[in-house]
């Protein structure tokens, strides 16, 4: 299995979008439209990746920031791709590509039962703040 990675464009979306869908703990809402991930790639063009295997998208990442710190969502990794180092490599490049801009950090969002993606995440080297969290609002359901 050879495994390249490249730059997320939109013409990756329809798979994308299929394996976040199967991916457990990645949450699609409205802003995972194909309007949406565009509009976010366009704004953070060269920082979201995609892990092939021939064609086939078998990982992604999506990364931007707002000049300020860096946010990365939606790592997913098929499930008979993982243990491989794709999530791991793709976290790099994210990270990579981050401090390519001058960034000198960066969040993530993550369900907080997601034991699973908190272990992998922690292994990267992330932490859990217990002195802050997060707060949201959706101006539209979906």
């Amino acid at each position: 299995m050879n495994i390249e990675y490249a730059v997320m464009t939109i013409d990756h979306y329809d798979e994308a979008l299929a394996l976040w869908r199967l991916t457990e703990g990645i949450d699609i809402t409205v802003s995972d439209s194909r309007e949406g991930t565009s509009r976010y790639l366009a704004r953070n063009p060269g920082m979201s990746f995609v892990a092939l295997d021939g064609r086939q998208v078998v990982g992604t990442i999506l990364c931007g920031h707002d000049g300020r710190r860096g946010c990365l969502t939606h790592l997913a990794v098929d499930g008979a791709h993982r243990r491989m180092g794709i999530g791991a490599r793709l976290v790099r490049l994210a990270v990579d590509a981050l401090v390519s801009e001058g960034l000198i950090g960066c969040n993530l969002f993550i369900y907080s039962g997601n034991a699973e993606g908190r272990a992998f995440w922690q292994s990267q080297g992330w932490t859990w703040p217990d002195t802050w969290g997060v707060m949201s609002r959706r101006f539209v359901e979906g």
